[in-house]
């Protein structure tokens, strides 16, 4: 094998591929990276697979011959990451040894590869769903409920999102047992869904340690109108132009969370959202010294007083204009849950929605136009 390429483009496909390598491999090839090139497309193609998660990328270069080793990948990642980026990068492997030459204009490195024979095949999806997804419509999804998942590993279910793929609309949802993010999407942003029945979604549980990386993803391929996903018997499959992406699904039934979203609400507080996020960032400064709880009373005079008490610490309160209908009432929360809520949201104005300070509470954009519903639950505090 020997390839010429530009050491940004074989930088960046490195760091991208190496997220999906293991940091404890069971076997030696999977440490390594798989690099694949073909010279009648003149493309190069690197992977990284620990069995659960895969990436592969792709990118132009100019392929003299064709062939396929794996590559130490930390060793690689540190190397090409120090490359000058302004000079070309050559590789070329010796068949008979499987020694790898990798040289730059200032020099060069002799690195000794596994043969690709033994790298594992990442897994296709040839039957069960197919489905064609908006980018934007996912990537929102991901930001607006990612956070709300459990890092909890004897949770197992609760450490990813679940994902309802209904007619039309996606349904996304992450939570911890503390607090729950919900998104809908309000349009047609899913298209070709085969093998799906109307009546029912198809129900699936992806790990964030995937989504995040879908997610990285994402944000480089704003350009691309649709994404192809796969589904079948556990496995996930995302195909995009020029990158792929598979997973496994978590087991099990995700929780039934929509019953825990109250019908109804006695008190509705109406914030400005910035001006919220600025008033619970500097009161948590002393509620993070202990408990991270923070208390909002709301009286007769339409101003919040937000407080914490951080004991033989000190304390902190602020004052902060609220449109409140309801009895007056005071609820605590562990601000922390709070602000990761209010930070994913982008509308001007926020609602909290509450009954008693011991049951759920929602907060919602003012108009709520992206169906997004974050509940958290309240923190018990004596008087």
């Amino acid at each position: 094998m020997e390839i010429v390429c530009k050491q940004s483009e074989l930088n960046n496909a490195i760091q991208l591929v190496s997220k999906a390598v293991s940091s404890r491999p069971t076997h030696p090839i999977l440490a390594n990276i798989l690099l694949t090139a073909d010279q009648v497309t003149n493309k190069i193609s690197l992977t990284g697979f620990d069995l659960n998660l895969g990436i592969q990328t792709s990118f132009d270069a100019l392929v003299n011959k064709s062939g396929a080793i794996t590559i130490p990948s930390k060793l690689l990642l540190e190397i090409v990451n120090k490359l000058p980026n302004e000079s070309p990068v050559t590789i070329s492997v010796d068949d008979s040894s499987d020694n790898i030459l990798l040289k730059s204009e200032r020099g060069s490195f002799n690195l000794k590869g596994i043969p690709s024979d033994d790298y594992p095949n990442l897994p296709f999806v040839e039957n069960g769903t197919s489905l064609d997804i908006d980018p934007f419509s996912l990537l929102k999804s991901l930001k607006l409920t990612i956070f709300s998942s459990s890092n909890d590993e004897s949770k197992q279910l609760l450490t990813g999102v679940n994902f309802k793929f209904k007619k039309n609309c996606l349904e996304s949802a992450a939570t911890d047992g503390h607090r729950l993010a919900v998104f809908l999407t309000n349009n047609e942003q899913i298209n070709d869904v085969k093998d799906v029945i109307n009546e029912d979604s198809l129900s699936v549980t992806i790990p964030t340690r995937s989504l995040r990386e879908i997610e990285k993803l994402l944000t480089l391929k704003n350009a691309e109108k649709s994404i192809k996903l796969f589904y079948d018997k556990g496995q996930i499959v995302l195909i995009s132009s020029s990158q792929i992406i598979t997973t496994r699904t978590l087991e099990g039934n995700y929780p039934n969370y929509s019953q825990l979203i109250p019908d109804s609400f006695s008190k509705i507080l109406k914030f400005e959202t910035k001006q919220l996020i600025d008033s619970l960032e500097r009161i948590a400064v002393l509620a993070d010294q202990q408990s991270s709880v923070v208390k909002i009373k709301v009286g007769d005079d339409q101003l919040a007083l937000i407080s914490a008490d951080a004991q033989d610490i000190g304390n902190a309160n602020e004052s902060l204009s609220v449109a409140f209908s309801g009895d007056n009432f005071e609820i605590a929360f562990n601000v922390r849950y709070l602000l990761e809520g209010l930070r994913v949201i982008s509308s001007q104005y926020v609602l909290l929605k509450c009954n008693l300070p011991t049951t759920p509470a929602i907060v919602v954009p003012e108009d709520n136009l992206s169906a997004f519903t974050y509940l958290v639950m309240p923190v018990q505090v004596r008087s």
